[in-house]
């Protein structure tokens, strides 16, 4: 009965301090598969992707409250997966460079409440990939910048923007394109260029009757009741 009760005594630290290793072993690899985790997330591969614009329409002439498309067509013409296909716009200037909205001018005035105006007006649930009813690419934390996700060699994606007119006047759309949203990965042209381009617009008074709607459609106005 004495020896079993010493058996006991000396076999409870044995199992607790077992228990600990195995605790802080397990805890140690929790630790590193956070470590890798994070440290993929914040290091983005460096290197530079070849891209080639496949296409690139945008009427050089709208209306005031005219819906036109955008399209913009971008191959991946190198050996390597390109890991974050990225499109940035700005409307070209220092009102459009210090403005926080991709088709919008940033208007100087000193006291206004909302000091960014849209140029264009995007329609809810764009941009979307050609040929898809689907809403394509996400927004990041620049709202300027959409992501496309991963484009594999030899493969071209084209995505569609629908753009309602809602400011008068010339105006050239930068497009700016990138292979990560770090900085790290580049996108460049055959020639060694940054990957990208402009549109040229003018956008001129509208038809009457057109408005813009919640949804950045353009609406026909419908004639008020007689007297109103």
């Amino acid at each position: 009965m004495g020896g079993h009760r010493k058996h006991q005594s000396r076999s409870r630290p044995r199992a607790a301090f077992a228990g600990l290793v195995a605790l802080f072993a397990l805890l140690a690899i929790s630790l590193a598969a956070c470590g890798s985790e994070s440290s993929s997330d914040a290091n983005e591969a460096a290197g530079t992707y070849p891209v080639k614009v496949t296409r690139a329409e945008f009427p050089t002439r709208q209306e005031l409250g005219q819906t036109s498309l955008l399209r913009l067509g971008i191959r991946n013409t190198g050996a390597k997966t390109i890991p974050a296909l990225t499109v940035s716009f700005s409307v070209a200037g220092k009102q459009g460079r210090a403005s926080n909205l991709p088709f919008g001018i940033h208007d100087p005035e000193p006291g206004l409440a909302q000091p960014d105006r849209p140029v264009w007006v995007l329609a809810a649930h764009y941009p979307k990939f050609a040929a898809s009813s689907e809403p394509g690419g996400a927004e990041t934390s620049n709202p300027k910048t959409y992501d496309f996700g991963p484009l594999k060699p030899g493969a071209t994606t084209e995505v569609v923007w629908k753009l309602s007119a809602v400011k008068s006047g010339r105006y050239a759309l930068l497009y700016a394109i990138a292979a990560g949203l770090g900085g790290e990965a580049k996108a460049k042209t055959a020639g060694g260029a940054t990957a990208g381009g402009s549109f040229a617009a003018r956008i001129v008074s509208a038809t009457p009757n057109k408005v813009v709607d919640d949804m950045g459609e353009v609406v026909v106005k419908k004639p008020g009741r007689a007297g109103k």
